[in-house]
């Protein structure tokens, strides 16, 4: 194991005591009240930042309120609005660097994975750039009249689509700039105004984003910032009578508590939740050993399965089972934990204790369910304990009747489930009460896009599985509600209005 880095970088990255963005201007948290930043991989505290207290939710939501109710943003011409948001990407890509190194310092995300474009700046700043090329297409419609009004006059119906008002936006700590960008990007497209609060375990990549989204122009009160832990911070923010959208992403229980809290007003809400995505691996797959890599690639590398979309189960044709668990257990070899900042580290720690003692939990649990271990389990041991770290591991035998089954460890964990037929393959898939992503192997495509077609999931990949930020993303079942990404991030953060015309002569 190298040495680990992580309190240099802090120092070479001159990280401070991170305040609350509210109105413009960085604030402390009026409670006083702060809370420590720690890089997982070490358990060493990088730095510390305010925690917003109810009042200052309060003052950061009237902040967008008069943004929003009285400022240019929602009035702006879509050309000036877009060139602010160009830019915004123009500074995300010259910062990229430090911002990926942020990501790393505050999740423990290997820097090599933290570069990739599917989580680092430049998935952030295509993001941004995408929404902003929606900025001057957004349009409504026109509609023939049915009948003359009461008047007797002839009329004209047409819809605008206009921004739904103040948008609380709230982000995990695992992919902390892609859903920054998620979330923020079509908020400020639409002319929304935006209180957002990142997970309190990871904040240092969106206090760097706010001071670009200061210094791309973006007015004072359009956009606010409030770290802090749910209670007290989320708590006051879902149930704010300011908010008038709440898009979140994150565990299915605060999903719940959201929905509940937006009853009471009904708050329009987007919620991206957890996942138990299956991988299908046919018996004619292009490459059985590649499936497994991909699978056991995603629980295993990069943030170590804590991701919401990872393929967590792996349903294998039983003619080909073997040599998938073959091609999954090998991959484990190359599994590297260490300094997060070392390139050649593959695998991050698990977030926090908390965390670390559920992925274990699961893991003694799974034997005595009856699921066969074939791989990992456990910790790394020696000066790796240190940090959060997990063996990455592999269940073989599994039925839906075990909890590592059934439910979201969030973790290096993957589990092999083996099926008969098509049919089979189905039944299992679908035998869940997530439903955001899968992925189907097999060379017969019109087998792939039957299975795609009854998978009941947000996303399926066929020989491919990815998330693109131009394409709708969101679940099904317990997965959430709303999409995410696309024309669809336009129509979220919308709301159509129409307008009669009369044409009296």
């Amino acid at each position: 194991m190298t040495t680990m880095t992580v309190l240099e970088e802090r120092d070479r990255l001159g990280v401070r005591p991170g305040k609350l963005f509210i109105d413009g201007k960085w604030v402390d948290a009026g409670g006083g009240s702060t809370w420590e930043q720690v890089n997982p991989a070490t358990n060493e505290v990088v730095t510390t930042f305010a925690v917003a207290s109810a009042r200052d939710v309060d003052e950061a939501v009237k902040a967008a309120r008069r943004a929003f109710d009285e400022g240019p943003w929602p009035r702006m011409n879509a050309k000036d609005r877009k060139a602010i948001l160009q830019r915004l990407v123009s500074l995300i890509d010259d910062h990229a660097d430090e911002l990926n190194r942020l990501q790393t310092l505050e999740n423990g995300m290997p820097i090599a994975f933290s570069s990739m474009s599917v989580v680092s700046s430049s998935m952030a700043a295509g993001i941004f750039d995408h929404h902003a090329g929606w900025i001057d297409k957004i349009t409504g419609s026109t509609y023939p009249s049915y009948e003359p009004a009461p008047t007797g006059a002839d009329v004209q119906v047409m819809t605008f689509r206009e921004p739904v008002g103040v948008v609380a936006a709230i982000i995990p700590w695992n992919a902390p700039m892609m859903l920054f960008a998620q979330k923020v990007a079509p908020a400020l497209a639409t002319g929304c105004t935006v209180v957002l609060k990142p997970s309190e375990y990871a904040v240092l990549t969106s206090l760097r984003l706010s001071e670009l989204i200061a210094e791309a122009g973006v007015p004072d009160g359009v956009f606010n910032m409030v770290p802090g832990p749910g209670d007290p911070t989320g708590d006051a923010l879902i149930n704010h009578p300011g908010i008038d959208k709440v898009t979140f992403t994150g565990s299915r229980g605060v999903g719940q508590r959201i929905l509940q809290a937006s009853s009471n007003r009904i708050t329009r809400v987007t919620l991206e939740l957890g996942g138990k995505s299956p991988s299908i691996v046919f018996e004619d797959a292009q490459s059985v050993a590649g499936a497994a890599m991909v699978a056991m690639g995603m629980v295993s590398m990069g943030v170590s399965g804590q991701g919401c979309v990872c393929q967590t189960r792996s349903l294998v044709q039983r003619s080909v089972y073997d040599e998938f668990l073959e091609a999954a257990s090998s991959l484990t070899k190359a599994v590297s934990y260490g300094d997060p900042f070392d390139p050649s580290t593959t695998s991050a720690a698990i977030i926090n204790q908390r965390q670390l003692d559920r992925v274990l939990g699961f893991i003694e649990r799974a034997p005595t369910e009856g699921a066969r271990l074939v791989v990992g389990g456990g910790r790394p041991g020696g000066d790796l304990d240190k940090g959060n770290f997990v063996n990455p591991t592999l269940f073989a035998d599994v039925d839906q009747t075990m909890s590592v089954a059934r439910d979201e460890v969030f973790g290096p964990v993957l589990v092999a489930m083996p099926f008969e037929d098509e049919d089979d393959a189905l039944r299992i898939a679908n035998d869940t009460e997530y439903g955001l992503g899968a992925g189907v192997y097999t060379t017969n495509i019109a087998k792939g896009m039957r299975m795609a077609r009854a998978i009941r999931a947000g996303t399926v990949g066929i020989n491919e599985y990815t998330v693109m930020p131009n394409a709708p993303f969101g679940g099904f079942k317990a997965s959430g509600l709303g999409r995410e990404g696309g024309w669809d991030s336009i129509e979220a953060f919308t709301e159509t209005k129409a307008v009669i015309l009369g044409l009296a002569g």
